[in-house]
């Protein structure tokens, strides 16, 4: 009790600190023994987990945590803030990327040959990156870990399929830095007009400057900035070829977590830079984004139809799902801010699940074309129910994950007086079955040559157990749903949007 009470002022950081230096470590891990990176991965992933479910229970029980770098007071120092909404994101990144390092054994070992011990390396880093995004209160440290976790997500995809993946990485390079670009160009322009870096003193001075034409400029820049970083259609050129080229546990790790984060970077900027006031009646940003939201809906459904590859069918799932989110924060009303904020759990859980079976498929059998999927339900049984459960929640079935955040969508679209998302919402339900169903008929209807030769051959327990989990935890929040939104949803949007409580002070 005593070591912990030392440590305990410093978990903040620690979030940010343990995967760097766990990364800057791996080479020499991988030097000493070739087959320790994993667990060395694992390990740290594990302690990240539990600082993390620390700080947001350290936030429910006893407020936000603020911690000074260096000593130094904000807004001339960089100050790390976690309030319900990083705390709640950064457990949401430990927790998959926990799952996906248990996952990634065998893997990273047959899709990435001879460079395990690199791959774990940036693996570290990316969590780093995302995880400093997330937790900054300085609007240009955030800069500085966007960065860290764009360049590693490249290095990531970069890693996979030969050529192809190299291409799906320099296209997500030079969209990635048009957004880089966009969002550091409205990071200088309030800081022009404000003179703080801190992202609270930033918020306290901006409603005095809000005729300025450069604060509209710069609002203007992050939304199309992290509208790429977020693959929201049309702007998701970089996408489907990233979540399809890179090596599953890349796919599984980014596609749970890189548009969750860019999706928080958008909510913390629109909401806790600028005011609720501002981006919902002032500008209109928020019937904005929740009109190009619908959009994404719809079009990104229509498009995973017309796929044969599962991950590229799942990549364009994605394209549709980050729709649900922003669609929740476009209604910038306190129930469908509920389900956006929820959709943003949930989302993690049923695309991480998917891109984890669908990786173990392809370990196992080598394929990913959706048509050749005859017989697995015999031969993969555990894995493809998996799959079953994790596809039933994007559909929106009741009793899973997916129905509770769609249910207080379309609750939100309707207190908005907006009939049309309700419509959108159901629509996109349905052409979900319909991409889903091909792949459910094939695993259990379809009809092999040889069917009576299949045999059961499961992925390595390593794979199974992560996507067990998230299968189960896709049940278990859909009937109780009730802890997230008590406990942290609820109070969080009455705080973004103005209601009520205290989101970052």
């Amino acid at each position: 009790m005593i070591g912990f009470d030392l440590i305990a002022p410093h978990l903040p950081v620690l979030t940010v600190v343990v995967p760097l230096i766990a990364g800057f470590l791996t080479p020499i891990i991988g030097w000493i023994d070739r087959r320790l990176p994993w667990y060395w991965v694992v390990l740290a992933m594990f302690v990240v987990l539990l600082i993390a479910g620390n700080n947001l229970v350290t936030v429910i029980n006893s407020g936000t945590i603020q911690y000074k770098l260096g000593g130094w007071d904000p807004p001339f120092g960089i100050e790390y803030v976690i309030d319900l909404l990083n705390g709640f994101v950064c457990l949401i990144i430990a927790f998959i990327a926990f799952m996906v390092s248990i996952y990634s054994k065998e893997s990273v070992k047959k899709e990435v040959p001879g460079k395990t011990t690199p791959f774990y390396a940036v693996f570290l880093l990316l969590i780093t990156g995302l995880m400093g995004m997330t937790i900054t209160g300085d609007i240009f440290n955030f800069y500085v870990f966007l960065e860290i976790s764009s360049l590693t997500a490249y290095a990531l995809i970069a890693m996979g399929d030969r050529g192809d993946g190299v291409v799906a990485s320099f296209n997500y390079l030079i969209m990635g830095t048009v957004a880089a670009s966009f969002i550091l160009l409205g990071i200088g322009y309030l800081y022009a007009v404000t003179g703080t870096l801190n992202m609270a003193d930033m918020q306290n001075i901006l409603p005095g400057v809000y005729e300025s034409k450069v604060v509209l400029a710069a609002l203007a820049f992050f939304m199309v900035g992290f509208s790429i970083k977020v693959g929201l259609f049309p702007l998701h050129s970089w996408l489907p070829d990233a979540y399809t080229h890179a090596p599953s546990t890349a796919s599984a790790l980014i596609a749970g977590l890189m548009t969750k984060v860019g999706a928080y970077a958008m909510i913390r900027f629109m909401f806790g830079v600028f005011t609720p006031d501002f981006v919902i009646n002032t500008t209109q940003m928020t019937n904005i984004l929740a009109w190009a939201a619908a959009l994404a809906i719809i079009v990104g459904s229509v498009l995973a139809i017309a796929q044969s590859d599962i991950k590229r069918m799942l990549a364009y799932s994605s394209i549709s799902q980050i729709g649900y989110i922003l669609l929740g924060v476009g209604l910038a009303n306190m129930i469908g801010m509920e389900g956006g904020l929820l959709h943003l759990l949930n989302h993690a859980l049923m695309k991480c699940a998917l891109f984890l079976v669908a990786g173990a498929i392809f370990y196992k059998t080598g394929i990913r074309n959706l048509y050749q999927f005859k017989g697995l339900g015999k031969k993969m049984p555990v894995t493809t129910t998996v799959f079953l459960i994790a596809a039933l929640s994007m559909i929106g079935v009741p009793g899973t994950v997916g129905f509770t955040s769609k249910w207080y969508l379309a609750l939100g679209s309707v207190d908005a007086g907006q009939w049309i998302f309700v419509f959108v919402i159901l629509l996109s339900s349905l052409l979900n079955i319909v991409y889903f169903w091909r792949i459910f008929d094939n695993i259990w209807f379809g009809h092999p040559h040889e069917i009576e030769n299949i045999k059961r051959d499961e992925a390595p327990l390593t794979m199974l157990v992560p996507m067990v989990i998230l299968a189960v935890l896709c049940v278990f929040f859909g009937f109780f749903a009730y802890y997230p939104v008590h406990y942290v949803i609820e109070p969080l949007s009455e705080a973004l949007l103005g209601l009520g409580g205290v989101l970052s002070r």
